[in-house]
C-alpha cells in the first residue's frame, strides 16, 4: 500500500457539534488546545517551583523572556514594554506549535497555511488598528513615503500599499512552507530508511547513511521550530514598529 509523505498533514474530524452540521472538531482542534495546555502547565510549572535562584524551568522560562523582550526593546525601545504581553505570547505558541509537531504520531498546525494565514490576518488587523487609534487619519501616510513628491502618490501609494497589504502573505506563507516542507522530507526519508531495513542483507549497512540524515534534519527541524517563532516575532515587532513611528 502507498503512503503519501502528505498525509501526516491531513485535518481529520474527530466528532462534530451537532448531527448533521459542517461544524467539527478535528486533530487540528485537538494539537491546537493541547499546545495551549502544555504552554500553561510549563509556566505553571515554573512559577509554582520558582525559587530565588533560578531552577533549570525558571532559567529556560527567564531565558526565554529576555530574549523576546530584546527583540521587542530593539525594535521599539522604551515604547515597547506595554506590547510585551502580546509579543511573548505569540512567540511561545508559536514555538511550542511547532515543537510539539516534532513529536511522532502528533499534527502541526503550524503546517497548515488557513491557520497561519488566520493568525497572521489577525496579527495584521490588530496593528492598523492600534496604528489608526494612535495616529488617526496621519496613519495612511506610511503609504508615502517621506520626501517623496506629491505627483508620484497615485503611483506610489498603490505600490507601498499592495506592498504593506502582502505582510499577511508573508508572515503565513514562511510559516507555512518551512514547517511543511521539513516535516515531509522526514517523512521521505525515514520511509526509505525503513524499506532499506526491511530488505536486509547488504541494505542494512547502506541505511546507516539516511537514518544518519534523518537525525540531522531532526537536529535542523528543531531549529527551524525556534528560528520560525523568532522570524514572525522580529518581523511583528518590525510591523508594529511602523504602525506606532510611522516613517
Amino acid at each position: 500500500m502507498f503512503y503519501s509523505p502528505l498525509e501526516q498533514f491531513e485535518i481529520v474530524p474527530i466528532f462534530t457539534f451537532l448531527l448533521g452540521s459542517k461544524f467539527s472538531f478535528t486533530n487540528s482542534s485537538l494539537f491546537l488546545f493541547i499546545s495551549v495546555i502544555v504552554i500553561l502547565a510549563f509556566f505553571f510549572v515554573t512559577l509554582i517551583k520558582s525559587t530565588l535562584v533560578p531552577n533549570r524551568w525558571q532559567s529556560i522560562a527567564e531565558m526565554m523572556y529576555q530574549f523576546v523582550q530584546g527583540m521587542l526593546f530593539e525594535a521599539l525601545g522604551e515604547k515597547g514594554s506595554r506590547f510585551l504581553p502580546f509579543i511573548f505570547t505569540t512567540f511561545t505558541f508559536i514555538f511550542f506549535c511547532n515543537v510539539l509537531g516534532m513529536i511522532p504520531y502528533t499534527f502541526t498546525v503550524t503546517s497548515h497555511l488557513v491557520f497561519t494565514f488566520g493568525l497572521g490576518m489577525t496579527t495584521f488587523i490588530g496593528l492598523n488598528i492600534i496604528g489608526v487609534k494612535r495616529h488617526g487619519l496621519h496613519f495612511f501616510s506610511l503609504f508615502l513615503p517621506p520626501g517623496a513628491p506629491l505627483a508620484l502618490a497615485p503611483l506610489l501609494v498603490p505600490i507601498e500599499l499592495i506592498s504593506y497589504v502582502f505582510r499577511v502573505v508573508a508572515l503565513s506563507v514562511r510559516l507555512f512552507a518551512n514547517m511543511m516542507a521539513g516535516h515531509t522530507l522526514l517523512k521521505i526519508l525515514a520511509t526509505f530508511a525503513w524499506k532499506m531495513l526491511a530488505a536486509g542483507g547488504l541494505f542494512l549497512v547502506i541505511q546507516l547513511f539516511p537514518m544518519i540524515v534523518i537525525v540531522a534534519i531532526t537536529g535542523l527541524e528543531l531549529a527551524i521550530a525556534f528560528l520560525q517563532a523568532y522570524v514572525w516575532t522580529t518581523l511583528t515587532c518590525l510591523y508594529l514598529s511602523d504602525a506606532i513611528n510611522l516613517h
